[in-house]
């Protein structure tokens, strides 16, 4: 055991408390598997990062993504909230324009973004429609009628995750899901708002993880936007609101540049010094 530097960030927010905070350790050489898997059970957060060496050589640093309940190949928050303590650690990236982070999906690009940092949409390892089962689990676990329902698709980067386009921004706050009929599924949920700043309301429901609702999800809405950009329904920039439910005030900002979604927002630092692991 020894002492190790910590820092619990906040991520697509810039006012502590009002985003979705992450717990990460640097320094993390030495801990084994069931040291990380211990920690992230202990936080009890959505996920806790263990900062690494990279053993790519066009990585700065290489990242281990741990819930409650196991380990994860990616997660949005979880990135930008280490990149954030990592720069604020002093860590210093190979390019000055970019900083690469190594993960079990392989490489993520991070970039500044409107003050914040974002990250690079990676590419969706499940896709397209959904099977009429599926489906129907989904709609009873949400406990909504079909005709609410304009869309739902596989938009997994990693985590698994289930896209669903309810008809407008107010029946997606209205949701009370019964998380037992949801069984395993990860599922998140998009409705579009008329004249606001924020361009649609998204909550993210993930009970296999432990977490039951997810305040502000990167991963989730790095899916939706490669979807809905994608087929036209969403602009190519905009902003997403996330966590209303949960008294939380999440800002997701979305900017398709080419053919890449970048994924940013404000973070910051609510917790700085040491953990003993």
């Amino acid at each position: 055991m020894r002492e190790r530097s910590f820092k619990q960030v906040d991520v697509f927010s810039a006012h502590p408390t009002l985003g979705n905070p992450v717990a990460v350790v640097l320094e993390a050489e030495g801990l084994s598997d069931a040291d990380m898997a211990a920690f992230a059970r202990w936080t009890n957060l959505s996920e806790t990062t263990f900062v690494l060496p990279p053993t790519c050589p066009q990585a700065d640093y290489r990242l281990r993504i741990f819930t409650p309940s196991g380990e994860l190949p990616f997660a949005g928050h979880p990135t930008l909230g280490s990149c954030h303590a990592w720069c604020e650690a002093g860590g210093s990236p190979r390019t000055s324009a970019r900083i690469v982070q190594e993960c079990e999906i392989g490489l993520v690009t991070i970039r500044e973004q409107d003050g914040g940092l974002a990250f690079a949409a990676p590419e969706l390892r499940r896709s397209g429609p959904l099977t009429e089962a599926d489906r129907l689990q989904i709609m009873t676990s949400l406990g909504i009628p079909d005709e609410l329902i304009v869309d739902m698709q596989w938009v997994d980067s990693g985590p698994g995750w289930i896209g669903v386009q309810l008809t407008h921004a107010d029946h997606v706050l209205g949701l009370a899901p019964d998380f037992r009929a949801m069984a395993g599924y990860k599922v998140g949920v998009i409705g579009l708002r008329d004249n606001s700043d924020t361009a649609a309301e998204v909550r993210a429901f993930a009970p296999s993880l432990g977490t039951g609702e997810d305040p502000v999800t990167g991963s989730l809405n790095a899916g939706l936007a490669q979807w809905l950009v994608g087929n036209g329904t969403l602009p190519s920039r905009y902003v997403a609101a996330q966590g209303t439910c949960l008294g939380r005030a999440g800002r997701i900002c979305v900017e398709q540049v080419g053919e890449t979604i970048w994924v940013g927002g404000d973070t910051v630092t609510t917790i700085d010094g040491v953990v003993s692991l």
